[in-house]
């Protein structure tokens, strides 16, 4: 069996939080897959149409890496899959957003993928970066210029998404492909986790934690002290070595060096589904 580009330690965690009966949020953390789904439609709609999801690349797991082709593929049949269920629960709908070892002529390769507000970060050389962009309305309003990003947190339109799998949207997905090196850190997160703790306090909690588990517990627990008020779920995903790079396998944590209860996650009313961003790859 091939060996995976990126050799890695992970941790994950998930949380219902403090205002909400279920958790419609689902993940994956196996190689080559990491990954994020906020379900979205109700508690059992929500939930059913994330785990689907999650489900369907649940079968991809264990492979040492993947295309974009075979992500591609993999959206086409969760996104069946969920339609199918809005059959019977019409408003069912998740976001998805994380990262997959790709292979790259030999090299190690993050391929990011997202839709809708969930999230994927890189942390790496002491640095924050946020490698998704939301498909939100609050975002389209601070790329038009129209809302400050600072306001962006506390828009009442904050929760409205733009493209989703299912929940009537046809919206594609974005993808990047970044190198990879030794001593990343990438983060994926639910929004109950970036809704409660900005970037500086992320980006320290992801310094100060070595172990990828105790990151993702830490990350969990003060969404928690913060309000906790959707659901929260967080993939930490360190990449110990890389194929294509000289350096030798790293410590990762060496290198790296509101008042009222949220509305669930939804589909924007009143735009089409599938607006936005031209998906990328």
């Amino acid at each position: 069996m091939a060996e995976s580009p990126i050799t890695v330690r992970v941790g994950a965690a998930t949380h219902a939080g403090l205002r909400r009966q279920v958790n419609e949020d689902s993940h994956l953390a196996s190689t080559p897959l990491f990954l994020v789904a906020d379900g979205m439609g109700g508690h059992d709609a929500g939930a059913a149409a994330s785990a689907l999801v999650v489900d369907e690349f649940s079968a991809l797991a264990g492979a040492a890496s993947l295309g974009i082709q075979e992500v591609r593929d993999a959206l086409d049949r969760a996104r069946r899959r969920v339609r199918a269920l809005e059959a019977s629960q019409r408003a069912a709908g998740t976001t998805l957003s994380g990262v997959v070892i790709a292979d790259v002529g030999g090299a190690g390769y993050w391929l990011t993928v997202n839709v809708g507000d969930s999230r994927t970060y890189r942390f790496a050389g002491g640095v924050l970066e946020q490698i998704s962009v939301d498909h939100s309305v609050v975002q389209e309003l601070v790329d038009a210029g129209e809302l400050a990003a600072a306001d962006a947190a506390t828009d009442r339109r904050r929760n409205e998404i733009t493209r989703a799998i299912g929940a009537g949207s046809d919206g594609e997905p974005d993808f990047w492909l970044v190198p990879a090196e030794p001593g990343d850190r990438m983060l994926v997160c639910s929004d109950g986790l970036s809704g409660e703790l900005d970037s500086e306090r992320l980006q320290r909690v992801l310094a100060e934690t070595a172990d990828p588990q105790e990151a993702a517990t830490r990350l969990v627990h003060e969404a928690m002290v913060r309000g906790g008020r959707d659901n929260i779920t967080v993939v930490v995903v360190d990449a110990v070595s890389v194929r294509g790079h000289d350096e030798v396998p790293v410590d990762t944590a060496q290198a790296a060096g509101r008042d009222e209860i949220d509305s669930d996650t939804r589909p924007s009313r009143g735009r089409a589904q599938g607006s936005g961003r031209t998906a990328h790859g």
